[in-house]
């Protein structure tokens, strides 16, 4: 996707992909969740900043709910692209799905029985969905998009999981009003419930891609000047610094998410950092996001 767009801003720019596996990428059986212990930094991110740096690559692609708000020396955010959907959705086993229980069209979060197991990795996730129901189990689940679909499936053990609905639809899924899920290789007996933010709110930069240069790169800094999207850059970066000034990374328990009203930007925040779950709403300028996201910090830990 980012590469159209920059062939249709630089026509005649020589541009190509290199794919580069990361730590995150290689490490799909481990849990990226571990509750009191702090997870390194830059999981899915390191290897292709490390090819920036040496002049491997002039632009690094990430998904910007990955990328760590310190970024190393000599690197810089050069461009967010237009967000996708925020949201999260639910993905169930329905009651034709075989083994394990399942559940009817239209079920959501607050229908599902009080023991369900949700599986998930994000502690984010976690500690929202144990606020709404403390008794929901929530076990890790790891893979790309299609292996949790099928483990969902095939585990009897499992009700539902949570995925981004950025992710899905970059990949191809589509949630029809009935639930069903409609894409390539989507396992028989499940159905889907799209989360409104007010009852899962997403990760800090979820749907948005984000594009990371080398800070004395000219020509990589006027093609972002041209992929960047105003509006998403000012509420990413008004939630990436309330993640900074919260002290956490992408696995911290901790959300928000920053919009546009007509005339400010208006964030949600929630965060279970310091003990029982705290959540604010605050107005800031359009012209300092980063102000707002440390007015939130400084709110929710109070």
């Amino acid at each position: 996707m980012v590469l159209d767009q920059c062939r249709r801003a630089a026509p005649n720019l020589a541009i190509e992909i290199k794919v580069i596996k990361t730590t995150g990428d290689k490490l799909q059986t481990a849990s990226m969740a571990q509750e009191g212990h702090a997870l390194p930094k830059g999981l899915f991110t390191k290897e292709l900043e490390i090819a920036l740096l040496n002049g491997e690559a002039g632009l690094a692609v990430h998904s910007l709910k990955d990328l760590p708000t310190d970024l190393p020396s000599g690197l810089v955010l050069g461009a967010v692209t237009r967000r996708a959907d925020v949201r999260d959705v639910l993905i169930y086993r329905s009651q034709s799905g075989g083994a394990g229980r399942g559940f009817p069209p239209g079920t959501s979060l607050a229908d599902l029985p009080a023991d369900s197991t949700i599986a998930t990795s994000s502690t984010r996730r976690k500690a929202q969905l144990r606020a709404i129901a403390p008794g929901i189990q929530t076990p890790d689940i790891r893979g790309n998009v299609a292996t949790r679909l099928r483990k969902l499936a095939e585990n009897p053990e499992l009700d539902a999981t949570v995925l981004a609905c950025a992710g899905m639809n970059r990949l191809n899924y589509s949630f029809m009003p009935d639930g069903r899920i409609e894409g390539s290789d989507v396992p028989a007996g499940l159905l889907a419930c799209i989360l409104d933010a007010d009852t899962m709110l997403p990760c800090v930069g979820q749907g948005a891609i984000g594009i990371e240069i080398r800070s004395n790169d000219e020509v990589a800094r006027r093609l972002c000047e041209q992929l960047n999207n105003s509006e998403t850059a000012r509420c990413v970066t008004a939630e990436r610094a309330f993640l900074s000034a919260m002290g956490g990374g992408c696995q911290s328990p901790v959300a928000a998410l920053a919009q546009t009203s007509t005339s400010d930007l208006v964030m949600t925040a929630i965060s279970f950092a310091h003990g029982p779950a705290r959540r604010a709403i605050l107005h800031g300028r359009m012209d300092a996001p980063a102000e707002l996201g440390q007015r939130m910090a400084a709110e929710l830990k109070k």
